[in-house]
């Protein structure tokens, strides 16, 4: 039997498997990238391992993208 949990539960955590699945790599070149000094730190760590917020996983990809260092404003567009 499965439940379907999604309907009251906000979803803004992404686990390593999420992770993988967005950027298009294995699970375990994504646990290599979380011990990154650049990494964000994770929300929580659970039974199934850790979990970030969506949010800091989106920045962390943007700012791969522009080259921009964590802490220091968006380019202007």
């Amino acid at each position: 039997m499965t439940h379907d949990y999604s309907w009251g539960v906000p979803r803004y955590l992404m686990g390593a498997g999420e992770i993988a699945k967005r950027l298009g790599l294995s699970r375990q070149r994504v646990q290599q990238l979380a011990e990154r000094d650049d990494w964000p730190e994770p929300y929580d760590e659970l039974a199934m391992g850790r979990v970030w917020l969506i949010a800091d996983i989106e920045g962390w990809i943007q700012r791969q993208r522009t080259g921009q260092q964590p802490g220091e404003p968006p380019p202007d567009d």
